[in-house]
């Protein structure tokens, strides 16, 4: 090997340029071979980047350089070849000693770019298109990164500097050279992509957080480039045209991001944050204009839905125009072209990387196309959903599906009570008919997370619905969809209820699944019930017309009663004693006991019967594994089940007498038990031998569903609890992202000023002492992702 080496830096000593050429060739290999090449690395920085040389070893010298670290005297040496080569006759040389800048290390940049100025504007005048390239190309990566911004903010003369290169860069996007033209367009998109994701740059090292000043320099730069690309929208739409076709997808992003910029009023907000003293830029005063702005953008891209053959152009128009449906004035028929392209590219099998990005796209606009159209989609982005990957991305895909089929639920019947014709299959039932996704809720032992991640989103987005509007005026395009569903349906108190009694009956299957111990998907189901059952209060029956019920709520309470007679036999089929324990809380609570007198006192159809075995059976379960279980949970439950339903009713009071009196006496029961069935028994005797007086244990249902990992006493730490969390985590993160954003600390800074409270304080950390009855110990949990740690605080 050493061999090798001495070879190679005597070819690079040797003034022969295909010697040197060859030589940094076989040096590159090495280096790829994972070869340590930093000697090599120091005669190539001395023999050819601080040396006359030829442009192809100038850079095949810096891709050496970029592939292995240099030490800072070494870097002084390559700066003093850099500003060498600016006057080097050859334009390719120039070309080959700009590319270098990209790699120059933070500390060592300013200097440079200040002592060279000259020489870096000069390249923007130069015949060599080239040269032009290699400059825009360059300056388009640098000019972008977080280190320069932050650079700038400790050095005015450089900040003058590098506005005035963006200018150019801007002109360059009309470059008569179609390569100059290409990159100019992606560098001016990178920057708006910059501001747009707060993606934060990897390529100086480690990644700097913006502080408030650095933010306001790269917003003036945007609020500039759109301002130039507004003006020049036109031009700019002819020159992208004229490019060959496979450069035609730089073009869309920069202009896209312009003009809805522009007309959505978001370049208000840049100027604000990039604290310009004065509005030099373009003030639009005019709706119209924006308005035709627009519609010309839409003109000229949409053509390259339809005849283009490259997918990866198709999806990037189709995004962009989905971007643009959302503006003020924007249209339903450019949302529901673009969708239509993309989902065409699904069906093709291409562009299969971008499943994810495309699934996204459509979800989340869904809102913008007509009822029929979203309709008619529904069935098959189940499907598609459903192939996902990552776990994130189904979950925020299949948030968006369940908000919208609600929505379009809760507008239909909207629309029938206004005396419209119903419109076919925008009931819940009908949207999630598809027989796959029917196989798979009634399948007891599938194991796909599909299925609960549905159940639970489909849950979560009728609580979401449940809530009163949001207070937020400008929460981006979530306030189009709730603000329209708040006036388009009235909003009525219970007219979510009817849309959630409709989700309760499709998800009805998942009490019977057997999901190795995961509970999450059942306990929001069971709290929705529950829910339910106490807003139209099921105890009492089905209410009538004499006393005040309307024909809905009848209907409604009628349907309830039916759902709570068929969980009752559902009961004998439930897989796990955690699930059963759970099931009868939720239905003896609420169940309306008058009812339910039966022919004979053993009918094995009577509900109650099938409730007191089941209590029977979950006391007695004496295989208490951790997966199916958390016996000391389930026991508490259903002893407090036991105490409400021998209350309330007194054939219920004398059928779990026995069986509670069976389980005292057995050796299953701990004293903690002993001693609280004791309590019941002592509280159902008194009741029975006073009927007139219930007060104790006789409480009125109040809609609580005590399964929920925060609020439950005793938890148990098993695999299946932290899936349960991961899961719960990731619902609650879609649907909240989804229904109410959250403002971003910029919009707060922007509206409530330095002082708002967007500095959360952590909650004080408590030890807690060895208790001896755990029951008691209410409390939740965070796990920080960043570093790993679960900690515990009580409540």
């Amino acid at each position: 090997m050493d061999i090798l080496f001495a070879q190679i830096q005597a070819d690079l000593r040797s003034n022969d340029a295909l010697r040197q050429s060859g030589a940094l060739l076989s040096a590159l290999q090495q280096s790829a071979a994972g070869r340590d090449i930093s000697i090599i690395a120091k005669s190539a920085v001395e023999e050819i980047v601080a040396a006359p040389a030829s442009a192809v070893c100038k850079k095949l010298a810096f891709d050496l350089i970029r592939s292995t670290r240099l030490t800072a005297d070494l870097w002084d040496s390559v700066s003093t070849g850099i500003r060498n080569d600016f006057h080097f006759p050859d334009p390719d040389v120039v070309a080959a000693a700009v590319s270098i800048l990209a790699a120059i290390p933070s500390y060592s940049l300013a200097k440079l770019i200040t002592d060279s100025n000259a020489d870096i504007s000069a390249c923007f005048d130069s015949p060599s298109d080239n040269l032009r390239f290699s400059i825009t190309e360059t300056l388009g990566c640098v000019l972008a990164r977080d280190d320069l911004v932050t650079l700038c903010e400790n050095n005015v003369n450089l900040l003058d500097k590098v506005s005035a290169w963006w200018a150019r860069i801007g002109q360059n996007m009309l470059d008569k050279s179609d390569t100059v033209s290409k990159v100019a367009f992606e560098s001016v998109g990178r920057l708006f992509q910059e501001l747009d994701s707060k993606r934060m740059s990897r390529l100086a090292g480690d990644k700097l957080v913006d502080s408030e000043n650095s933010l306001a320099i790269r917003s003036n730069w945007v609020s500039s480039m759109v301002d130039f690309v507004w003006k020049k929208r036109s031009t700019l739409m002819a020159r992208s045209l004229i490019l060959p076709v496979e450069s035609f997808r730089a073009t869309v992003f920069p202009l896209v991001f312009a003009v809805k910029a522009v007309a959505s009023g978001g370049l208000e907000v840049i100027r604000k944050i990039s604290k310009g003293s004065k509005v030099n830029g373009t003030v639009v005063d005019s709706n119209a204009e924006k308005l035709v702005g627009v519609s010309d953008l839409v003109t000229h891209l949409a053509p390259f839905l339809a005849s283009s053959l490259e997918p990866a152009l198709i999806f990037d128009v189709g995004i962009n125009m989905l971007y643009l449906a959302d503006v003020p004035g924007g249209k339903p028929e450019w949302a529901s072209q673009s969708i239509i392209a993309i989902l065409t590219l699904w069906d093709r099998q291409e562009f299969a990387s971008a499943r994810e990005s495309i699934v996204r796209a459509v979800v989340t606009n869904l809102h913008l196309l007509d009822l029929h159209m979203q309709v008619s989609l529904f069935k098959r982005l189940l499907l598609m959903v459903r192939n996902l990957r990552a776990e994130s991305d189904r979950m925020h895909a299949l948030a968006c599906i369940c908000r919208t089929a609600l929505c379009v639920d809760l507008f239909a019947k909207e629309s029938v009570r206004r005396g419209q014709k119903p419109l076919a299959g925008t009931d819940i039932a009908s949207l999630f008919e598809d027989p796959s996704v029917k196989d798979d809720l009634h399948n007891v032992t599938s194991k796909s997370l599909f299925r609960e991640e549905l159940v639970a989103t489909l849950v979560e987005s009728c609580f979401q619905l449940s809530l009163p509007l949001p207070e937020q005026k400008n929460s981006g395009m979530e306030s189009r969809v709730i603000g329209a569903l708040a006036y388009g349906t009235g909003y009525g108190a219970l007219n979510w209820t009817e849309t959630a009694l409709e989700v309760v009956e499709v998800c009805r299957p998942c009490v019977k699944w057997d999901c190795d111990g995961r509970t999450y998907a059942v306990d929001c189901y069971l709290k929705l019930l529950v829910r339910l059952c106490h807003i139209y209060d099921t105890r009492g029956g089905v209410k009538r017309v004499k006393d005040g019920a309307s024909q809905d709520q009848i209907l409604n309470e009628t349907r309830l009663q039916n759902l709570q007679r068929d969980l009752v036999k559902d009961l004998r089929e439930v897989s796990t004693s955690r699930i059963c324990a759970r099931l009868l809380w939720a239905i003896s609570e609420h169940i309306n006991l008058e009812g339910l007198d039966p022919l004979l006192a053993d009918d094995p159809e009577d509900p109650l019967n099938i409730i007191a075995s089941n209590i029977h059976k979950v006391l007695f379960n004496a295989d208490a594994s951790t997966d199916t279980t958390n016996r000391p949970q389930d026991v508490q439950a259903t002893l407090l089940c036991a105490q409400r339903l021998g209350s309330r009713h007194a054939r219920a009071g004398q059928l779990l007498t026995k069986e509670l009196e069976e389980f005292r006496t057995s050796t299953l029961a701990d004293s903690v038990n002993k001693h609280q069935c004791r309590m019941i028994l002592q509280r159902i005797k008194y009741i029975s031998n006073r009927p007139e007086s219930r007060w104790v244990g006789a409480s009125e249902a109040r809609g609580d569903y005590p399964f929920s990992h925060h609020k439950l006493t005793v938890q148990f730490y098993d695999a299946s609890a932290a899936q349960d969390r991961k899961l719960e985590g990731l619902v609650h993160k879609a649907i909240l992202e989804l229904w109410r954003p959250d403002p971003s600390e910029l919009t707060l800074l922007l509206t409530k000023g330095i002082d708002s409270a967007s500095l959360k304080v952590p909650p004080t950390a408590r030890t807690l002492t060895g208790s001896s009855d755990p029951c008691y110990i209410e409390a939740y949990h965070l796990a920080d992702a960043g570093d790993g740690r679960i900690t515990l605080h009580l409540k």
